[in-house]
């Protein structure tokens, strides 16, 4: 499997072509379906090489089968990392959930991300400023994975981040994402690999390499795949927002496990008081 590439072709049958267990963690945005739709504040989203106007049962359909075979390629304990949103259909609501339960992972938390804006300025409902991050996980020895520092913790279930405004890409989502969900997982370990199937302009391979992982795209457009490798190689043009993430997972105080640590021994020592 030759890493730091990204691969042209069908997500499904690309993904088909990669090992088993072989990647350790993937992010991704995959198109929403939208069918097109847009507004006088956000203009519809036309991709290069694909329509995203799918009957909505073709499209759940087609992302169970890329989540499946995302699940057999990520490692045992792994994790995979999923952004989408609530849509409407005829003022029904579809929701993600709909099909990721339907799916083999384990969906371990539904993280809330803040974009803080929203295109949509009518009143059939409150504004949408969110959409969502899904932490899906694929058990190993433990069916609920390793526990993250408290560092990485504190950044709460609620992310408080603005979409990206400066990439030609028609939907691209903040280098932020990718960026806290490696840096969270992986800590300061190097050489992990990053799966992105929706690999677009490249910016989960940029975080990738910004923490030192590798990464492997996966993109029906060969446009965007010149746009990503362009935008990957100036992958050091980003260190500020790599920065920025990083200065943010600090822990001020004690950790639960030092207080911990600190009661045992407390109570260790009364102990031997007592005796």
């Amino acid at each position: 499997m030759k890493k730091n590439t990204i691969l042209l072709g069908d997500v499904l049958k690309v993904l088909t072509t990669l090992p088993s267990d072989s990647v350790d963690l993937g992010i991704t945005s995959p198109p929403y379906n939208k069918q097109q739709q847009g507004g006088p504040i956000v203009k519809s989203v036309v991709y290069d090489e694909f329509d995203d106007i799918l009957p909505e049962h073709e499209y759940q359909k087609q992302q169970i089968e890329v989540l499946n075979e995302l699940w057999r390629v990520i490692k045992p304990g792994g994790s995979f990392f999923y952004n989408h949103r609530c849509r409407w259909e005829s003022g029904i609501m579809i929701h993600p959930m709909e099909w990721l339960i339907k799916s083999k992972w384990n969906v371990k938390q539904e993280i809330i991300w803040n974009r803080k804006i929203t295109g949509n300025l009518r009143g059939w409902r409150y504004w949408q400023i969110d959409e969502r991050i899904y932490w899906l996980y694929k058990p190993g020895k433990s069916k609920v994975g390793k526990e993250l520092e408290s560092k990485h913790a504190r950044m709460s279930s609620i992310w408080d981040i603005m979409p990206e405004n400066n990439n030609p890409h028609p939907a691209p989502f903040p280098l932020d994402i990718p960026a806290r969900i490696i840096y969270s997982i992986f800590n300061d370990e190097k050489n992990k690999i990053v799966i992105d199937p929706y690999m677009g302009s490249g910016t989960v391979a940029i975080a990738s390499k910004l923490f030192g992982c590798d990464y492997i795209g996966i993109d029906i457009s060969q446009n965007y795949i010149d746009m990503a490798n362009e935008r990957i190689d100036r992958f050091e043009d980003f260190r500020e927002i790599y920065n920025n993430e990083v200065n943010k997972h600090i822990i001020t105080g004690k950790t639960y496990k030092q207080r911990k640590e600190e009661k045992k021994k407390k109570e260790e020592s009364q102990n031997k008081l007592n005796l």
